[in-house]
């Protein structure tokens, strides 16, 4: 499952109670107060809720909605007393159709009989109570119910004072999970703990065992949440599977100490894999998992996680270890790793210092560049080029006047995994950076800001420098109930320290052309201000569609942007890119990321939006258009190559549409569109329909079109569908496909199965992806992996989320 930190005390890790070489992960476990009674609707599992187009779904609760009633329950009372605390101070009522009282002390009952203290009800044919000792003999169609337990036997007796008792020829069931079963003899210990000789151990129906575990000696904790089994063996049908010594499993929803889910797994990089993994429950605030792995062609693999929350801090390491990769290197990549030792290390913390201030840590390291292509387990993490690591003092906080403050000191470090990019591809270190930001209200209308930051760049065979950015402004906001204007000014300073190859760099300049001229500044500046105007409408009226009321809004919006061009081809490119243009890029007063460019504008934005609101308020549609006019050229450009590509001659930017509308829970469907009038082209195009399907069902299906900038060749285009059916209550299909149109090939197939029913639920997933691509070599296209991963899940025998599941989740939207 997903770790969260809460209180002082870390989650449950809910444990599988079996070690099989076997394909076995599964969701997480619900622990039962009282066993289920529904029967198997497709209703009774349905979606917890997840709503039209959410990027991440809740995993579904693991549901026993399947199960029958179970047979052994027909003299359960949900109304007899669940306090067994007050059992020493209750008294004992005693109830027969005949009693025999001959002897003063022992008390023959026939008939009916019934026994019953606090949460205690012992019923009978016949029994024999001694009211001095509280020892009781009960036989024939015995039951018994406590808090924790039902159980019938043929025979019983022990001694109600002691909550002690043997009973014969059993049947129990345990109220707090829904497991039960059948023994030869059952032995309550205590109030809390119970034993079970040549027994048995189920959470399927009774009479329909798809799995059981048959043990010689079973044990029950109500106190620790563990049942213990020893000489046990786990039956699928009445086929023995495997063998086990010793193992314990949950018959609650804590953490213990035991085997996770092995998991079973095929990819064409490594191999068949077979992890075991075992959870350690240290403490209630440190918990550790080791995950032996042993990849057929390459060798074993030895992971391990440790998560901790002691006073002041909480964290998570992770680490992976494989000696002597036996394992082939990918052809196309530059670095060779057989017969080497291969490792990912991954550190997380928060550490608390004092007052507002904190120390956080994240630091991610592989041995190689083709770690994660070699074991990464999922679409997301084979795609990723770059680790990124860091290290941070932050703080934050407020003073007089309702000020807020923030600041943060530390570096950032970035490891190159892509083994088909160079190391210059990786973007600058930052050693050091500091930021700090503050917001201080003059009046109700009236703020003044700063956002400044001091950072080194470090990177090898490039110019190096330190910048220092300073960006104070002045902002006014005054609006009513159908208007806004918020006027700003600010003033933007940036100035280099430009210390080590500064002289082999350099970017061609307008009076230049195809001479590259080097940085002949080692400490360039620049300086402007930069004004906006924002300004607003706000229309709403009554309507009606399709039957259904709805309130409609009428948004004009208009912004005004003006920045002095200044000269800015002697500033390196230290962390600035061209952002994508978007319904964003309207308002904001700067198209490049980072501070080394600063665009000029003489701009006139003018948009509008139109909204439908249900009588709840939910916005049902959304439809917004606009455009930038350019009352100026375009100056500022990045370099390409040597060169800087010539001022625009622009007098608009894109027209921008986008389109998002949800009329009921059924439907969504998104869209955006942008056309340029000065190419005559489309530049991006994207449309998005997500439909549910009964309950937990869904279909997606996208079109993603971007056109490369300052040309006519498109620079993506892809199709995307997905799809989970529900063929019925227990049988669940599910898809995924994308398709690159530029490429002609399929990026990612995956195609399963998925299987639930009252106590077993299964998965079988197939998927063929792309998880590298030789940028440096087009021609040798890219790099496919094929894999197919298979998991069980006992129900009630506890487990860990499947390693499928963040496939399924990224890759399907809305699954669940």
């Amino acid at each position: 499952m997903t770790p969260k930190l809460t209180s002082r005390h870390l989650p449950p890790r809910r444990l599988l109670a079996v070690a099989a070489a076997f394909a076995l992960f599964g969701g997480p476990v619900e622990a039962q107060s009282a066993p289920q009674t529904s029967g198997p609707t497709i209703t009774a599992r349905a979606a917890a809720g997840c709503p039209l187009g959410a990027f991440h779904c809740a995993p579904r609760p693991v549901s026993f909605a399947m199960c029958r009633p179970n047979a052994m329950l027909d003299f359960y009372d949900p109304l007899l007393s669940k306090d067994s605390s007050v059992r020493a101070t209750s008294n004992t009522y005693v109830y027969a159709e005949r009693v025999d009282s001959s002897n003063q002390s022992i008390y023959h009952l026939e008939g009916r009989v019934k026994m019953e203290r606090a949460d205690q009800r012992v019923q009978a044919d016949v029994a024999d109570y001694n009211q001095d000792t509280s020892d009781y003999d009960a036989r024939g169609n015995v039951r018994y119910q406590e808090v924790g337990q039902l159980m019938s036997s043929d025979h019983m007796r022990g001694n109600q004072d002691a909550s002690t008792g043997i009973a014969d020829n059993v049947t129990y069931q345990m109220l707090t999970s829904r497991g039960h079963g059948v023994a030869e003899q059952g032995q309550m210990l205590d109030d809390q703990r119970t034993r079970y000789f040549q027994a048995t151990y189920s959470t399927c129906d009774v009479g329909s065992h798809v799995w059981e575990l048959r043990a010689k000696d079973i044990r029950m904790d109500k106190e620790t949440g563990e049942g213990i089994a020893r000489s046990a063996t786990m039956y699928v049908g009445n086929v023995p599977i495997f063998y086990m010594p010793y193992f314990s499993f949950p018959i609650n929803d804590e953490r213990k100490t035991g085997f996770l889910d092995p998991t079973i797994g095929n990819s064409s990089r490594s191999g068949l894999m077979i992890s075991a993994p075992y959870y350690l429950n240290l403490a209630p605030n440190y918990d550790a998992t080791l995950d032996p792995r042993i990849y057929t062609d390459r060798g074993v693999l030895l992971g391990g996680e440790f998560r901790y929350y002691v006073p002041g801090s909480t964290g998570q390491m992770n680490i992976e270890f494989l000696p002597n990769d036996r394992g082939t290197t990918d052809p196309d990549s530059v670095i060779n790793t057989e017969n080497t030792n291969r490792y990912l290390f991954k550190l997380n913390d928060y550490t608390h210092l004092f007052g507002p201030w904190a120390f956080t840590t994240s630091i991610n390291r592989a041995s190689d560049r083709n770690y994660l292509r070699d074991f990464g387990n999922d679409l997301f993490t084979a795609s990723i080029g770059t680790l990124t690591s860091s290290a941070y003092v932050v703080g934050s906080g407020t003073w007089g006047g309702g000020s807020l403050w923030a600041a943060w000191i530390g570096a950032d470090d970035y490891q190159n995994i892509d083994p088909s990019l160079p190391d210059s591809s990786v973007q600058y270190k930052r050693w050091p950076r500091a930021v700090f930001n503050v917001d201080v209200p003059i009046e109700r209308w009236l703020e003044f800001g700063a956002n400044t930051e001091a950072v080194a760049f470090r990177k090898d065979e490039s110019v190096e420098g330190n910048r220092l950015d300073l960006y104070p402004y002045l902002a006014a906001d005054f609006r009513g109930a159908s208007w806004f204007v918020r006027p700003k000014v600010a003033y933007r300073y940036t100035a280099y320290d430009l210390i080590g190859n500064y002289n082999a760099f350099g970017y061609v300049g307008p009076l230049t052309p195809g001479i590259a001229t080097p940085f002949t500044q080692t400490s360039p500046s620049r300086s402007l201000p930069i004004v906006s105007l924002d300004s607003g409408l706000i229309f709403d009226r009554s309507t009606s569609l399709f039957g259904t009321s709805y309130t409609q809004t009428l948004e004009p919006r208009i912004y005004y942007l003006y920045v002095p061009y200044r000269d800015q081809d002697n500033l390196p490119l230290f962390d600035t890119n061209l952002m994508s243009f978007d319904t964003w890029q309207l308002f904001t007063p700067n198209q490049f990321s980072g501070a080394d460019r600063q665009m000029n504008a003489n701009n006139l934005t003018g948009a509008i939006t139109s909204r439908l609101l249900d009588e709840n308020g939910v916005e049902r549609l959304s439809a917004s258009f606009g455009q930038i006019r350019y009352f100026t050229e375009q100056r500022v450009q990045l370099p390409y190559g040597n060169s800087v590509p010539p001022p625009t001659n622009w007098s608009g930017s894109d027209y921008v549409a986008e389109l998002d509308t949800q009329l009921d829970d059924q439907w969504r469907v998104t869209s955006s569109y942008q056309w340029n009038p000065n190419t005559r082209l489309t530049d991006l195009g994207a449309i998005g329909v997500q439909r549910r399907l009964l309950t937990d069902g869904i279909i997606n299906f996208s079109y993603r079109y971007r056109r490369t900038p300052g040309s006519v060749q498109p620079l993506l285009e892809q199709y995307d569908a997905s799809i989970v059916y529900p063929v019925s209550d227990r049988w669940r299909l599910l898809g995924h496909w994308t398709y690159s149109v530029l490429d002609k090939a399929t990026v990612e197939a995956l195609a399963g199965v998925e299987y639930d029913s009252c106590c077993v639920a299964l998965r079988l997933i197939a998927r063929h992806y792309v998880n590298s691509y030789n940028y440096l070599t087009p021609a040798a296209g890219a790099s496919t992996n094929t894999s197919i991963m298979f998991e069980v899940e006992f129900k009630g025998m506890g487990s860990s989320m499947g390693k499928s599941e963040n496939l399924l989740r990224s890759g399907i939207l809305g699954y669940q």
